[in-house]
């Protein structure tokens, strides 16, 4: 009776300390693949910047509007472990049900978010069409700053950047669609029209009367 009890208590032992290694094995796994997502998410992030700036500067130099992306799904989904087919079906088909049935309420509150909110302004509009009308609306030179903080208080529903509206400022500058001036260390813009008037009011103002 006692070397079954020994014996017993010794298989036991063996089996905790098994199981004791797989756990530590599995955790240190998790904290892998979960440094990798993490990773992973940051890089995503960085590209998404960059993707938003590169556009930005492409609308600027009067470029193509580029096709708007879907927002990737998150790094850190992770699939479900398969199952067997005879499990699949009740639930492919549980699925379709559902989606049945939610089709209706999702057309019902897209027509009544159509009808309550009304026509906004249309967000594809290039910025650098943006810029040149809020130039010629101006009657004296603007920083970009200047021309960005207007344009931002106009449209609130987009973000419009200094350094991208600078961008787009000296690309109608190289157009000839807009001039530069400088006084000091800071830089206006104005269009032409606007600068040529400038210039005959000061010559007037010259002339003896």
């Amino acid at each position: 009776m006692s070397e079954t009890t020994t014996s017993t208590t010794e298989l036991t032992s063996q089996y905790s300390t098994q199981v004791a290694g797989d756990l530590e094995r599995n955790l240190k796994e998790q904290e892998r693949v979960q440094g990798e997502i993490e990773a992973l998410q940051a890089q995503l992030s960085a590209l998404q910047q960059d993707q938003t700036v590169l556009v930005n500067i492409q609308q600027a130099l009067g470029g193509p509007a580029a096709p708007v992306q879907p927002e990737a799904e998150a790094v850190a989904a992770v699939p479900a472990p398969r199952k067997r087919k005879t499990s699949a079906r009740p639930a492919a088909s549980k699925q379709a049900r559902a989606a049945k049935s939610s089709a209706p309420a999702r057309k019902r509150a897209a027509k009544k978010t159509a009808v309550a909110s009304p026509a906004a302004p249309s967000p594809s509009t290039k910025l650098v069409d943006l810029v040149r009308q809020h130039l010629t609306e101006l009657h004296e030179p603007r920083s970009a700053a200047e021309i960005a903080a207007s344009l931002e208080q106009q449209h609130p529903e987009r973000e419009f950047k200094a350094k991208i509206v600078r961008l787009t400022l000296e690309g109608l500058v190289a157009k000839n669609q807009a001039q530069r001036t400088k006084q000091g260390r800071s830089v206006f813009y104005t269009t032409p029209e606007t600068a040529e008037a400038a210039q005959r009011d000061e010559a007037a103002e010259e002339q003896p009367a």
